[in-house]
């Protein structure tokens, strides 16, 4: 077993069991082709922490506790819990902000693209090619020589810290604590922030992922940057399990419905929904995971994972304060503004942070 998710079978069942359990998310309450959504989730975090005002998309999501507790958890047991980090912080933060950006522009993050396409939503398809072109800029940068440094080895002490941050929310979630009238803590009243599981039941699904994602290293982003990079088929195996079981779990319980026109939590702008992801999937190549293997990382003690994680709650408060993130009326009157701006940043730091070559 200790090498079993390592596997192709392994990483096969492991895409294939997250497609059916945010299937079965959506089915038990979560809003419609979001069964995981990380960026949207972190969005939501966001929100309900007062980050942000909008007060349709705030909640704290125990999806999110629950993949970083899920990866801590099985890392200790499997004695791979090493904190590490050092490795450009600062970086990795505006990387994890205008990850967050360009995700809120298409809405979602690379899981939900699959989910959103497993759902019937042909926008998806735009946003994954704009996710695989993104990440092709970025697989260009590693092949120049694109580096953030090495991580060192941190005290044992450092590892428990993000963990302890995400039992904190939770504990705030279960006792919904009010700090002023009115709030925070923050919880919607309608629209997605509104729509959610049972508390127990998302906190569940979120461990067993976190757990299953740790052990196989399941990252969409790594997977089609191994296909583009290297032609290995390994990861992107994983991606296609979830994207055929989700599939199947939205016929069975109803959930599909294929079209462009008035998919749930969408909008049509192909241009902005396929410049978005390019973004998105530029920043994940340049900081080294898509946002649900960063929070693993996270979970198993890597320190620059964790900044980029909160990096991506901070980016989540940005776009909705400055008008960035999108709705499904459209896009946001900063959108376009604020990705051309991530892409320079991004394009930026790729060619800057290339190690030297010598004469």
């Amino acid at each position: 077993m200790k090498h079993f998710f390592s596997s192709r079978t392994g990483i096969v069942l492991t895409g294939g069991a997250i497609g059916i359990i945010a299937s079965l998310l959506q089915y038990l309450g979560n809003p419609p082709n979001m069964g995981i959504c990380v960026a949207c989730m972190e969005r939501d975090i966001a929100g309900a922490i007062g980050l942000h005002r909008a007060g349709v998309v705030q909640y704290i999501r125990p999806e999110i506790i629950g993949f970083v507790l899920g990866a801590f958890f099985i890392s200790l047991i499997v004695k791979e819990h090493k904190p590490r980090g050092g490795s450009a912080p600062l970086i990795r933060f505006f990387l994890g902000v205008f990850a967050m950006i360009g995700a809120l522009v298409f809405l979602g993050c690379p899981w939900r693209a699959l989910l959103r396409l497993a759902g019937g939503d042909g926008n998806a398809i735009v946003g994954l090619l704009g996710l695989t072109a993104g990440i092709s800029i970025g697989v260009y940068f590693l092949s120049s020589g694109y580096n953030l440094g090495r991580a060192q080895p941190q005290k044992p002490f450092s590892g428990w810290v993000f963990p302890a941050f995400m039992l904190g929310l939770f504990l705030l979630l279960i006792f919904k604590v009010s700090f002023a009238e009115g709030g925070p803590i923050f919880f919607s009243q309608k629209g997605p922030g509104a729509m959610h599981a049972a508390v127990w039941i998302s906190l569940a699904a979120g461990l067993i992922v976190g757990i299953i994602a740790q052990r196989s290293r399941f990252c969409t982003m790594g997977a089609i940057r191994d296909v583009v990079l290297v032609r290995d088929f390994h990861l992107i195996s994983g991606v296609a399990a979830l994207l055929v079981a989700a599939f199947a779990m939205n016929l069975v319980l109803g959930q599909f419905k294929m079209g462009f026109e008035g998919q749930p939590i969408a909008h049509t702008d192909h241009l902005w929904n396929f410049l978005g992801m390019v973004l998105a999937g530029l920043a994940f190549v340049l900081a080294g995971g898509c946002p649900g293997r960063q929070l693993f990382l996270s979970g198993e003690g890597d320190l620059d994972a964790g900044i980029f994680a909160l990096g991506m709650i901070v980016g989540g408060g940005i776009a909705h304060n400055f008008a960035m993130a999108s709705s499904p009326k459209g896009v946001a009157a900063f959108g376009p503004a604020s990705v051309i701006f991530g892409l320079v940043f991004c394009l930026v730091i790729g060619y800057a942070m290339r190690d030297k070559v010598k004469a």
